[in-house]
């Protein structure tokens, strides 16, 4: 057990005394340090704030032995992954490449303890675990953005969302980043008080709650700052449609401009054309695919928009100066 600073104001006013809940963490190599701090962080600070011990925790990994974080520095595990773990909830803490991860025991420890009804969670990159493992299947889910389009691709049927976190009976995905803060106060609020996640939010200086569906990322305006309405829905059509693209033409209609006007707007808002940005969109989706899943080239052409595999290539060399080839091996 590593809880601690028990003393503090209340904010539980309860007068129960049930067992503290236990969480586990399974830590895989390159977990995002900053979204493992924003779920343990909470449970610390709702323990403070009640003077009680409401969570306990322990951390693991897949074979018991030190797994450095996205700091690279090492971090202590209290031993190996196993389905026989006597706890509550799991979360399962991924980041750096989710998609390529393959372990066989650790996928058969995620179903074995799904079995025994322990809630199990995916933070970041962690739903590619549970998916992998088989335990996604009739649940909602969310991922990071940054691996959505491999996690999408690899597994079409599951019920994606694009959000913070989901919470679905024994299924709790999350995005990563900030969003465990938001997603730990909704868990503390259910299975405590109101107050003491609010208690736990002012603590952390969270001043606005954040919806479970908010948005994972800036509005397209803000990204790429620009005002226009027009273009923005031009934007968001040009991200919308990467696999079927859309004809010039077909995105000045959706802006409700004329195609010389938007070229306008793209060329001084934007510092570009049209053609030039919706290229290097579908090459940033391309990159995202070649570095985390194992489809095809062919295929990873045809899901960006491209008509050949040769015209992909080209594009991709003259954009990232490396081939497509070159970046799996560098995986």
């Amino acid at each position: 057990m590593h809880s601690s600073d028990k003393a503090g104001p209340s904010g539980d006013t309860s007068g129960q005394r049930e067992r503290p809940k236990r969480v586990a963490f399974l830590l895989i190599e390159e977990f995002a340090l900053m979204s493992y701090a924003s779920l343990i962080e909470p449970f610390r600070a709702a323990n403070r704030l009640s003077g009680r011990e409401l969570y306990e925790w322990k951390h693991y990994s897949i074979d018991g032995q030190p797994v450095r974080p996205s700091t690279g520095v090492a971090m202590q595990v209290d031993g190996k992954v196993d389905g026989n773990l006597n706890i509550d909830m799991l979360f399962v803490c991924a980041g750096g490449n989710p998609a390529l991860f393959v372990h066989r025991p650790t996928f058969a420890a995620l179903r074995r303890l799904s079995a025994r009804g322990v809630v199990i969670g995916g933070v970041s990159g962690g739903a590619f675990l549970l998916a992998r493992a088989g335990i996604l299947h009739g649940y909602r889910c969310t991922i990071h953005w940054e691996h959505e389009p491999a996690f999408v691709e690899e597994f079409p049927d599951l019920a994606f969302e694009r959000g913070l976190f989901v919470i679905d009976r024994a299924r709790i995905t999350c995005a990563g980043g900030t969003a465990g803060l938001d997603l730990v106060t909704e868990l503390i609020a259910a299975a405590h008080s109101p107050e003491l996640a609010q208690l736990v939010s002012d603590w952390f200086i969270r001043t606005q709650k954040r919806p479970a569906e908010g948005a994972q990322r800036a509005a397209i305006s803000q990204r790429y700052r620009v005002s226009h309405p027009g273009l923005v829905t031009a934007l968001e059509a040009m991200e919308a449609n990467i696999e079927e693209l859309l004809e010039r033409d077909a995105l000045a209609s959706a802006a409700g401009l004329s195609l010389r006007q938007l070229e306008r707007l793209f060329k001084t808002q934007m510092r570009t054309s049209i053609r030039e940005h919706y290229l290097r969109i579908r090459l940033d989706k391309a990159m995202r695919l070649l570095r985390e899943t194992d489809l095809s080239r062919a295929t990873i052409s045809i899901a960006c928009g491209f008509a050949s595999t040769s015209h992909f290539s080209r594009s991709f060399r003259k954009r990232f100066s490396v081939s497509p080839g070159k970046i799996r091996t560098l995986r």
